[in-house]
């Protein structure tokens, strides 16, 4: 008995079905009022769009509704466009929109969107002393300079005459209704779309390109794509930056390589999210500390400038750092050793190198050793000094050199060269 009921029911599931088919009814479960669509223009008519949602269902724009202000149609045929749903015949007909109607019509339609939480778009007309008008389908609203972007806007004027997609986040109705949006809440929720699916494939190796968003003394954050990542200022080249300023500017693209994520970080932070009130800011740390090197993208110069090098020579270079125990020295692109503080000539013990030298002092050096397994060089400054000397003692004419062997005319008097004085002393007796 039950298995009969059963299939009865489904046999007049199947005859609903076929009924509404031929009636022309919608398919249940199909687009309805209030929900936003993606499909391909199929066809475009003198007043009319015509737009494939997929399976049967089709839909009409009006063309006006993606022409610019010169009155050029914005779309062809093949692009896929995206609208929001404002009716769906029983005829299977849904017709599309994608900007809002006019006056009451339109503050109507906005106070459903404020409670949907359907984004709209707005132009941004003007900035004032706390953030930007903005118009809606001839309404005024009013975006704060802090939601205009997911970050601090040092020009307030570059988003003035600008189109952008906003949410709404309070409607107050009226003759003129009080209305307050930001676009920081959409762009939010489209970070956090792409960081959920970056995470899922991110992994140490992994290359990816970004755009430098912040610089600061000790490196560069990078976004990939909803996470941020740091490049630490030492993985910014193989030669020394003192500042990233002088290698990165805010907005560059740039290709990075991860070498580590602390998952660590992810629990804790979501935990902290966990703990928060409902309505509470969210932090703006990553769920994850991801650490990032262009360095590990670019050529080793090590090998090949280390050999050009040999104990014993002597090479110019430049001071990069000063340190109590010593200098470090540039002496190829890449490449750096160490002339620790003994090997700096002074006329007194040093105590630091900065005594003696100067950040981007030019000197030579002798290099003393070479660790190529450690990749480390000792350098010094006063055998190279002393090497300069000894070259110049060698070029000079043969007669200086002999006077200079003969020493001071004090020298003699005190008996100091070869028993000479001794001699005097003699013949004096």
């Amino acid at each position: 008995m039950t298995e009969k009921r059963q299939q009865g029911e489904d046999d007049f599931a199947s005859l609903l079905e076929e009924f509404e088919r031929e009636q022309g009814q919608p398919e249940r479960g199909g687009p309805k009022p209030g929900d936003t669509v993606r499909g391909t223009v199929v066809a475009i008519g003198r007043d009319k769009v015509f737009v494939d949602l997929g399976g049967r269902s089709e839909a009409t724009l009006d063309l006006d509704d993606v022409r610019d202000d010169e009155g050029t149609a914005l779309v062809s045929e093949g692009d896929v466009v995206e609208a929001r749903v404002v009716a769906a015949g029983k005829d299977g007909a849904v017709a599309l929109r994608r900007s809002l109607g006019r006056g009451p019509e339109a503050a109507a339609e906005l106070e459903d969107a404020f409670a949907a939480g359907v984004p709209v778009e707005g132009l941004v007309t003007a900035s004032n002393k706390g953030g930007f008008d903005v118009q809606i389908a001839g309404l005024r609203g009013f975006c704060p300079i802090s939601q205009i972007d997911q970050r601090y806007t040092e020009d307030p004027e570059a988003h003035v005459g600008k189109r952008y997609q906003f949410r709404i986040t309070k409607f107050e109705g009226g003759r003129r209704p009080n209305i307050v949006v930001s676009r920081r809440a959409l762009l939010e929720e489209e970070a956090r779309e792409r960081a959920a699916e970056l995470r899922q494939n991110l992994a140490p190796g992994s290359v990816l390109s970004g755009t430098v968003t912040t610089l600061k003394p000790y490196g560069a954050f990078v976004d990939l794509g909803g996470l941020e990542g740091l490049v630490h200022v030492s993985e910014l080249s193989y030669h020394r930056v003192d500042d990233p300023a002088e290698v990165l500017r805010e907005g560059q693209t740039v290709d990075v390589k991860v070498l580590a994520i602390d998952r660590a970080e992810q629990g804790r932070a979501e935990q902290g999210r966990a703990e928060q009130a409902p309505g509470a800011p969210r932090s703006k740390k990553n769920a994850e500390r991801i650490s990032l090197s262009m360095r590990a993208l670019k050529e080793d110069p090590w090998a090949e400038q280390i050999a050009r090098l040999r104990e014993g020579g002597r090479v110019g270079g430049r001071v990069v750092k000063l340190e109590a125990f010593g200098a470090f020295v540039e002496i190829a692109p890449g490449v750096e050793g160490l002339v620790h503080v003994s090997e700096i000539p002074s006329n007194k013990r040093l105590s630091h190198a900065r005594q003696a030298l100067s950040l981007g002092d030019t000197v030579e050096v002798v290099v003393k050793a070479i660790d190529r397994e450690q990749r480390r060089i000792s350098l010094s400054i006063k055998a190279a000094a002393d090497a300069a000397d000894a070259e110049r003692r060698e070029g000079e004419p043969r007669e200086h050199k002999e006077a200079q062997g003969l020493g001071t005319f004090a020298d003699l008097l005190k008996g100091k060269l070869g028993g000479g004085g001794s001699s005097g002393g003699g013949s004096g007796s």
